[in-house]
Protein backbone atom coordinates (compact mmCIF):
# COMPACT_ATOMS: atom_id res chain seq x y z
CA UNK A 1 0.00 0.00 0.00
CA UNK A 2 1.55 3.41 -1.23
CA UNK A 3 2.40 6.01 1.85
CA UNK A 4 2.04 8.95 -0.08
CA UNK A 5 -0.98 9.71 -2.06
CA UNK A 6 0.38 12.52 -4.31
CA UNK A 7 3.50 13.22 -6.30
CA UNK A 8 6.65 14.42 -4.49
CA UNK A 9 8.20 17.36 -5.65
CA UNK A 10 11.83 16.32 -4.95
CA UNK A 11 13.26 12.68 -4.96
CA UNK A 12 16.90 11.36 -4.33
CA UNK A 13 17.89 8.35 -5.64
CA UNK A 14 21.37 6.76 -3.26
CA UNK A 15 23.41 4.13 -5.74
CA UNK A 16 26.97 4.52 -6.08
CA UNK A 17 27.83 1.57 -7.80
CA UNK A 18 28.55 -0.96 -9.32
CA UNK A 19 28.13 -0.74 -13.09
CA UNK A 20 26.17 -4.05 -13.48
CA UNK A 21 24.01 -2.77 -10.81
CA UNK A 22 23.76 0.81 -12.21
CA UNK A 23 22.22 -0.45 -14.67
CA UNK A 24 19.60 -2.32 -13.03
CA UNK A 25 18.59 0.38 -11.18
CA UNK A 26 17.31 2.25 -14.35
CA UNK A 27 13.72 0.52 -14.57
CA UNK A 28 12.80 2.41 -11.77
CA UNK A 29 14.39 5.01 -12.65
CA UNK A 30 12.54 5.27 -15.74
CA UNK A 31 9.64 4.64 -14.19
CA UNK A 32 9.50 6.97 -12.20
CA UNK A 33 10.29 9.73 -14.83
CA UNK A 34 7.45 8.93 -16.68
CA UNK A 35 4.85 8.43 -14.06
CA UNK A 36 6.40 12.07 -12.29
CA UNK A 37 7.11 13.87 -15.08
CA UNK A 38 7.45 17.11 -12.73
CA UNK A 39 9.13 15.24 -10.01
CA UNK A 40 12.92 16.60 -9.47
CA UNK A 41 15.26 13.47 -9.54
CA UNK A 42 18.56 13.71 -7.86
CA UNK A 43 21.14 10.41 -8.21
CA UNK A 44 24.13 10.74 -5.88
CA UNK A 45 26.12 7.85 -8.01
CA UNK A 46 29.77 6.81 -7.54
CA UNK A 47 32.45 8.51 -10.38
CA UNK A 48 33.01 6.07 -13.02
CA UNK A 49 29.18 5.01 -13.24
CA UNK A 50 28.48 8.36 -13.73
CA UNK A 51 30.33 7.87 -17.08
CA UNK A 52 27.77 5.72 -18.05
CA UNK A 53 24.57 7.57 -17.50
CA UNK A 54 25.75 11.15 -17.12
CA UNK A 55 23.48 12.59 -19.87
CA UNK A 56 19.91 10.72 -19.05
CA UNK A 57 18.11 13.91 -19.30
CA UNK A 58 15.48 15.23 -16.29
CA UNK A 59 17.99 13.66 -13.40
CA UNK A 60 20.46 15.91 -11.78
CA UNK A 61 23.42 13.90 -10.86
CA UNK A 62 25.82 14.50 -7.68
CA UNK A 63 29.03 12.38 -8.18
CA UNK A 64 30.09 10.51 -5.30
CA UNK A 65 33.89 9.91 -5.42
CA UNK A 66 35.13 6.82 -2.87
CA UNK A 67 38.41 7.56 -3.77
CA UNK A 68 38.73 10.40 -1.83
CA UNK A 69 37.80 8.62 0.95
CA UNK A 70 35.94 10.25 3.85
CA UNK A 71 36.86 13.87 1.35
CA UNK A 72 34.15 12.37 0.12
CA UNK A 73 31.66 12.68 2.49
CA UNK A 74 32.55 16.12 3.13
CA UNK A 75 31.81 16.98 -0.17
CA UNK A 76 28.40 15.68 -0.39
CA UNK A 77 27.63 17.02 2.97
CA UNK A 78 28.35 20.72 1.73
CA UNK A 79 26.78 19.85 -1.56
CA UNK A 80 23.58 19.44 -0.21
CA UNK A 81 23.24 21.51 2.61
CA UNK A 82 20.12 23.37 2.90
CA UNK A 83 18.80 20.97 0.60
CA UNK A 84 15.53 19.16 1.23
CA UNK A 85 14.13 16.12 -0.49
CA UNK A 86 10.70 14.65 -0.30
CA UNK A 87 11.99 11.03 -0.81
CA UNK A 88 14.95 9.19 -0.37
CA UNK A 89 15.46 5.66 -2.22
CA UNK A 90 18.62 4.37 -0.39
CA UNK A 91 19.47 1.63 -3.47
CA UNK A 92 22.47 0.17 -1.69
CA UNK A 93 23.29 -1.60 1.41
CA UNK A 94 27.20 -0.75 2.04
CA UNK A 95 28.01 0.92 4.91
CA UNK A 96 29.72 3.47 3.04
CA UNK A 97 26.66 4.16 1.15
CA UNK A 98 24.66 4.53 5.01
CA UNK A 99 27.05 7.54 5.74
CA UNK A 100 26.49 9.26 2.51
CA UNK A 101 22.72 8.56 3.25
CA UNK A 102 23.67 11.15 7.06
CA UNK A 103 23.98 13.76 4.22
CA UNK A 104 20.88 13.62 2.28
CA UNK A 105 17.60 15.16 4.19
CA UNK A 106 14.80 13.78 3.40
CA UNK A 107 11.18 13.43 4.96
CA UNK A 108 10.89 9.50 3.80
CA UNK A 109 14.10 7.36 3.33
CA UNK A 110 13.16 4.16 2.05
CA UNK A 111 15.92 1.22 2.41
CA UNK A 112 15.60 -2.94 1.99
CA UNK A 113 13.76 -4.40 4.73
CA UNK A 114 15.15 -6.29 7.55
CA UNK A 115 16.19 -9.38 5.80
CA UNK A 116 18.04 -7.84 3.31
CA UNK A 117 19.21 -4.53 4.17
CA UNK A 118 22.17 -5.95 5.89
CA UNK A 119 25.18 -3.92 7.13
CA UNK A 120 22.71 -2.42 9.35
CA UNK A 121 20.95 -0.72 6.43
CA UNK A 122 17.92 -0.41 8.50
CA UNK A 123 19.16 1.95 11.20
CA UNK A 124 19.33 4.60 8.36
CA UNK A 125 16.01 4.38 7.04
CA UNK A 126 12.30 4.82 8.13
CA UNK A 127 10.78 3.11 5.43
CA UNK A 128 11.40 -0.19 3.78
CA UNK A 129 10.28 -2.35 1.32
CA UNK A 130 8.52 -5.44 1.43
CA UNK A 131 10.58 -8.78 1.81
CA UNK A 132 10.04 -11.14 -1.64
CA UNK A 133 12.25 -14.06 -1.22
CA UNK A 134 14.36 -15.13 -4.36
CA UNK A 135 14.23 -12.03 -6.23
CA UNK A 136 16.59 -11.00 -9.45
CA UNK A 137 18.46 -7.36 -7.86
CA UNK A 138 16.62 -5.77 -10.97
CA UNK A 139 13.49 -6.71 -9.46
CA UNK A 140 14.02 -6.07 -6.04
CA UNK A 141 14.72 -2.52 -7.23
CA UNK A 142 11.77 -2.32 -8.67
CA UNK A 143 10.33 -3.10 -5.22
CA UNK A 144 11.15 0.83 -4.46
CA UNK A 145 9.16 2.62 -7.03
CA UNK A 146 5.87 -0.14 -6.73
CA UNK A 147 5.77 1.05 -2.81
CA UNK A 148 5.44 4.40 -4.39
CA UNK A 149 2.06 3.29 -5.89
CA UNK A 150 3.94 3.25 -9.02
CA UNK A 151 3.04 0.81 -12.36
CA UNK A 152 6.63 -0.95 -12.27
CA UNK A 153 5.26 -3.24 -14.89
CA UNK A 154 7.56 -1.64 -18.06
CA UNK A 155 11.07 -2.42 -18.12
CA UNK A 156 13.32 0.34 -19.93
CA UNK A 157 16.59 0.92 -19.65
CA UNK A 158 17.06 3.82 -22.24
CA UNK A 159 20.84 4.61 -21.74
CA UNK A 160 21.79 6.95 -23.98
CA UNK A 161 24.84 6.25 -26.70
CA UNK A 162 25.82 9.24 -28.58
CA UNK A 163 26.40 8.87 -32.57
CA UNK A 164 30.41 9.43 -31.92
CA UNK A 165 30.57 6.37 -30.05
CA UNK A 166 28.55 4.50 -32.64
CA UNK A 167 31.31 5.73 -35.17
CA UNK A 168 34.01 5.01 -32.94
CA UNK A 169 32.87 1.37 -32.93
CA UNK A 170 32.13 0.85 -37.01
CA UNK A 171 36.16 1.98 -37.26
CA UNK A 172 37.41 0.13 -34.94
CA UNK A 173 35.23 -3.13 -36.33
CA UNK A 174 36.06 -1.99 -40.07
CA UNK A 175 31.68 -2.24 -40.75
CA UNK A 176 32.26 -5.93 -39.90
CA UNK A 177 29.62 -8.14 -38.46
CA UNK A 178 31.17 -9.59 -34.90
CA UNK A 179 30.55 -10.86 -31.42
CA UNK A 180 31.81 -9.10 -28.25
CA UNK A 181 33.50 -11.21 -25.62
CA UNK A 182 34.22 -9.62 -22.00
CA UNK A 183 36.15 -12.08 -20.52
CA UNK A 184 37.32 -10.38 -17.43
CA UNK A 185 35.21 -9.91 -13.93
CA UNK A 186 36.17 -7.82 -11.28
CA UNK A 187 36.38 -11.11 -9.20
CA UNK A 188 38.80 -13.00 -10.84
CA UNK A 189 37.69 -16.47 -9.87
CA UNK A 190 35.31 -15.66 -12.30
CA UNK A 191 37.31 -15.52 -15.48
CA UNK A 192 37.05 -18.62 -17.44
CA UNK A 193 40.19 -19.89 -19.39
CA UNK A 194 42.05 -18.10 -22.07
CA UNK A 195 42.26 -21.08 -24.23
CA UNK A 196 38.05 -22.12 -23.72
CA UNK A 197 37.63 -18.67 -25.16
CA UNK A 198 40.28 -19.48 -27.65
CA UNK A 199 38.26 -22.43 -29.16
CA UNK A 200 35.04 -19.83 -28.85
CA UNK A 201 36.63 -17.57 -31.30
CA UNK A 202 37.65 -20.09 -33.61
CA UNK A 203 34.68 -21.73 -33.80
CA UNK A 204 32.60 -18.06 -34.23
CA UNK A 205 34.61 -18.01 -37.26
CA UNK A 206 34.71 -21.30 -38.82
CA UNK A 207 31.35 -22.32 -38.26
CA UNK A 208 29.66 -18.54 -38.57
CA UNK A 209 31.91 -16.52 -40.72
CA UNK A 210 31.66 -13.92 -37.10
CA UNK A 211 34.55 -12.34 -36.36
CA UNK A 212 35.52 -11.04 -32.27
CA UNK A 213 35.82 -8.26 -30.66
CA UNK A 214 37.73 -8.73 -26.69
CA UNK A 215 36.16 -5.89 -24.46
CA UNK A 216 37.38 -4.60 -21.10
CA UNK A 217 38.67 -2.01 -18.99
CA UNK A 218 41.81 -0.75 -18.43
CA UNK A 219 43.27 -3.23 -15.58
CA UNK A 220 46.38 -4.55 -16.24
CA UNK A 221 44.95 -8.29 -15.68
CA UNK A 222 41.94 -7.26 -17.86
CA UNK A 223 44.38 -6.58 -20.72
CA UNK A 224 46.83 -9.28 -20.16
CA UNK A 225 44.43 -11.65 -20.43
CA UNK A 226 42.53 -10.20 -23.45
CA UNK A 227 46.07 -10.72 -25.08
CA UNK A 228 46.91 -14.30 -23.88
CA UNK A 229 42.96 -15.42 -26.14
CA UNK A 230 44.51 -13.71 -28.90
CA UNK A 231 47.62 -15.67 -28.80
CA UNK A 232 45.86 -19.13 -28.80
CA UNK A 233 43.15 -18.59 -31.60
CA UNK A 234 44.07 -19.06 -35.76
CA UNK A 235 41.43 -16.53 -36.28
CA UNK A 236 42.41 -13.05 -34.50
CA UNK A 237 40.14 -11.17 -32.22
CA UNK A 238 39.63 -7.62 -32.28
CA UNK A 239 41.23 -6.42 -29.09
CA UNK A 240 39.36 -3.08 -27.88
CA UNK A 241 40.37 -4.06 -23.87
CA UNK A 242 41.27 -1.16 -21.91
CA UNK A 243 40.47 1.40 -24.96
CA UNK A 244 36.56 2.21 -24.68
CA UNK A 245 35.16 4.87 -22.79
CA UNK A 246 31.79 3.50 -21.30
CA UNK A 247 29.55 4.99 -23.64
CA UNK A 248 31.74 3.47 -26.27
CA UNK A 249 31.86 0.29 -25.11
CA UNK A 250 27.79 0.65 -24.43
CA UNK A 251 28.13 1.28 -28.12
CA UNK A 252 30.11 -1.79 -28.95
CA UNK A 253 27.74 -4.20 -27.17
CA UNK A 254 24.77 -2.67 -29.13
CA UNK A 255 26.19 -2.96 -32.37
CA UNK A 256 27.54 -6.55 -31.32
CA UNK A 257 25.65 -10.33 -32.96
CA UNK A 258 25.60 -10.87 -28.93
CA UNK A 259 28.13 -10.86 -26.08
CA UNK A 260 29.73 -13.47 -23.98
CA UNK A 261 30.70 -12.87 -20.51
CA UNK A 262 30.65 -13.90 -17.26
CA UNK A 263 29.26 -11.93 -14.49
CA UNK A 264 30.20 -8.45 -14.96
CA UNK A 265 28.82 -5.15 -15.33
CA UNK A 266 29.31 -5.26 -19.39
CA UNK A 267 27.27 -8.03 -19.20
CA UNK A 268 24.06 -6.34 -17.92
CA UNK A 269 25.38 -3.14 -20.35
CA UNK A 270 24.68 -5.41 -22.71
CA UNK A 271 21.74 -6.44 -21.68
CA UNK A 272 20.47 -3.14 -21.18
CA UNK A 273 21.10 -1.75 -24.72
CA UNK A 274 19.00 -5.06 -26.17
CA UNK A 275 21.86 -7.52 -26.85
CA UNK A 276 21.53 -11.18 -26.35
CA UNK A 277 23.94 -12.27 -23.81
CA UNK A 278 25.34 -15.50 -23.22
CA UNK A 279 26.33 -15.13 -19.30
CA UNK A 280 28.97 -17.77 -17.68
CA UNK A 281 27.93 -18.71 -14.41
CA UNK A 282 29.16 -20.79 -11.63
CA UNK A 283 30.13 -18.52 -8.62
CA UNK A 284 27.13 -16.41 -8.09
CA UNK A 285 23.36 -17.58 -9.28
CA UNK A 286 22.14 -16.55 -12.31
CA UNK A 287 18.25 -16.36 -11.40
CA UNK A 288 19.61 -13.38 -8.91
CA UNK A 289 22.57 -11.24 -10.64
CA UNK A 290 22.53 -12.99 -13.95
CA UNK A 291 21.38 -10.61 -17.64
CA UNK A 292 18.10 -9.69 -16.66
CA UNK A 293 16.38 -10.66 -20.02
CA UNK A 294 19.02 -13.45 -21.40
CA UNK A 295 18.73 -15.88 -18.51
CA UNK A 296 17.68 -18.77 -21.07
CA UNK A 297 20.77 -18.37 -22.96
CA UNK A 298 22.79 -18.21 -19.75
CA UNK A 299 25.35 -20.83 -19.18
CA UNK A 300 24.13 -21.91 -15.48
CA UNK A 301 26.88 -24.33 -13.24
CA UNK A 302 25.92 -22.93 -10.25
CA UNK A 303 23.66 -25.64 -8.59
CA UNK A 304 26.48 -28.09 -10.24
CA UNK A 305 28.75 -26.38 -8.16
CA UNK A 306 26.77 -25.49 -4.80
CA UNK A 307 25.97 -29.58 -4.65
CA UNK A 308 29.89 -30.26 -5.41
CA UNK A 309 31.53 -27.79 -2.91
CA UNK A 310 29.05 -27.70 0.05
CA UNK A 311 26.55 -30.57 -0.64
CA UNK A 312 23.69 -28.36 -0.08
CA UNK A 313 20.90 -27.27 -2.83
CA UNK A 314 19.73 -23.25 -4.21
CA UNK A 315 16.88 -24.22 -2.23
CA UNK A 316 18.88 -24.96 0.99
CA UNK A 317 21.01 -21.97 1.10
CA UNK A 318 20.98 -17.96 1.55
CA UNK A 319 19.78 -16.45 -1.31
CA UNK A 320 22.74 -14.51 -2.91
CA UNK A 321 25.01 -17.18 -1.86
CA UNK A 322 28.41 -17.67 -3.86
CA UNK A 323 30.65 -20.70 -4.21
CA UNK A 324 33.94 -19.67 -3.09
CA UNK A 325 36.88 -21.85 -4.84
CA UNK A 326 39.56 -21.25 -7.27
CA UNK A 327 38.42 -23.31 -10.29
CA UNK A 328 35.03 -22.50 -9.92
CA UNK A 329 34.63 -21.79 -13.84
CA UNK A 330 35.92 -25.30 -14.54
CA UNK A 331 32.50 -26.58 -14.15
CA UNK A 332 31.66 -24.43 -17.82
CA UNK A 333 33.24 -26.62 -20.97
CA UNK A 334 33.48 -25.56 -24.24
CA UNK A 335 30.66 -27.28 -25.60
CA UNK A 336 28.21 -25.92 -22.58
CA UNK A 337 28.91 -22.27 -24.44
CA UNK A 338 28.93 -23.55 -28.06
CA UNK A 339 25.16 -25.31 -27.39
CA UNK A 340 24.16 -21.79 -26.09
CA UNK A 341 26.03 -20.06 -29.35
CA UNK A 342 24.19 -22.44 -31.88
CA UNK A 343 20.92 -21.85 -29.65
CA UNK A 344 21.48 -17.85 -30.47
CA UNK A 345 22.54 -18.23 -33.69
CA UNK A 346 19.70 -20.63 -34.96
CA UNK A 347 16.76 -17.82 -33.24
CA UNK A 348 18.20 -15.41 -34.72
CA UNK A 349 17.43 -16.83 -38.28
Amino acid sequence: MPFISTAPASLCILRLSAIGDVTHVLPSLNCIKQQWPECKITWVIGKLEHQLVHDISGVEFIIYDKSLGSQANKQLKAELKNRHFDILLHMQISLRASLASRHIHAKYKLGFDFKRGRNLQWLFTNKRIPYIANQHVLDSFLEFPKLLGLDTSVIEWNIPIPDSAQQFVQHAVCGKQFAVINPSASNTVRNWGADHYATIIDYLYERYGLSTVLSGGPAEAEITLSHSIAEETRHKPVILTGQTTLKQLAALLQQAAFVIAPDTGPAHIANAVGTTVIGLYANSNPERTGPYSNLQYTVNKYPEALQQTYHKTVEAVRWGRRVRRDDIMEFISKNDVIEKIDLVLQTKK
